[in-house]
């Protein structure tokens, strides 16, 4: 059974130095028992950055590299860490490449019809969406429900529209929805933030004006 890859972390800040070597401040650093090791000293010094974006050259790499590593960066406004791509060793990468380089015509188009089908489900899907948000909300303009679908459903956007509950036109994903394009467009939220009221303190103020539109929507 394969084992986990090791984990590299960019920091948004270097700061840190290698518990072993004192290297520093690290730009990427591993760590052992909470203490930061930079990539040498992890045994990773000799390997390649591929970054993240090519699927199949990741792919191949990965599956080409005995050794090899996940690279991540903290996102601050998701709260979570993201991937910016892996470590591989160099003659991994350039076999991969090599074998991207044979059958890149043939996955071109393999590209364009799965572009093709995923444009069509999502043409559906806002449309399910905005039908969804009408049945629940009756009195929302027939043009702002087709904006907020549009909006709450961009592929890659992290929304609410994406998420599993969204997909499934969970009646909590598609309030929380409308509930956030009411907050944008219809309250003074954007300009509290502007004007550096904290985030959770906008929401409050601005929280009756949204349950009031909620309102005269469900009517």
């Amino acid at each position: 059974m394969p084992r986990d890859p090791v984990v590299v972390v960019e920091p948004l800040r270097p700061r840190a130095h290698c518990a072993e070597c004192r290297k520093g401040p690290l730009r990427r650093m591993v760590l052992e028992f909470h203490q930061p090791l930079c990539v040498d000293c992890a045994g990773l010094g000799p390997l390649v950055f591929l970054p993240r974006g090519d699927a199949a050259l990741t792919r191949r790499a990965r599956e080409a590299s005995g050794l090899w590593a996940v690279v991540v960066r903290h996102n601050r406004r998701r709260t979570r860490y993201e991937r910016q791509g892996i470590l591989v060793e160099g003659a991994a990468l350039a076999r991969a490449e090599a074998a991207c380089l044979a059958d890149a015509e043939r996955r071109a188009r393999r590209r364009a019809r799965d572009a093709q089908r995923r444009a069509a489900q999502d043409v559906r899907f806002r449309a399910a969406l905005a039908e969804e948000i009408r049945r629940l909300f009756p009195g929302c303009p027939e043009e702002r429900a087709a904006e907020i679908a549009a909006h709450a459903s961009v592929r890659g956007s992290g929304r609410v529209g994406r998420t599993a509950a969204g997909q499934a036109l969970d009646e909590g994903a598609v309030t929380a929805a409308v509930r956030a394009s009411v907050r944008h467009l219809d309250t003074e939220y954007d300009r509290l933030l502007t004007d550096g009221v904290p985030r959770r303190q906008a929401r409050v103020r601005v929280a009756p004006v949204i349950e009031a539109v909620l309102a005269s929507w469900r009517r």
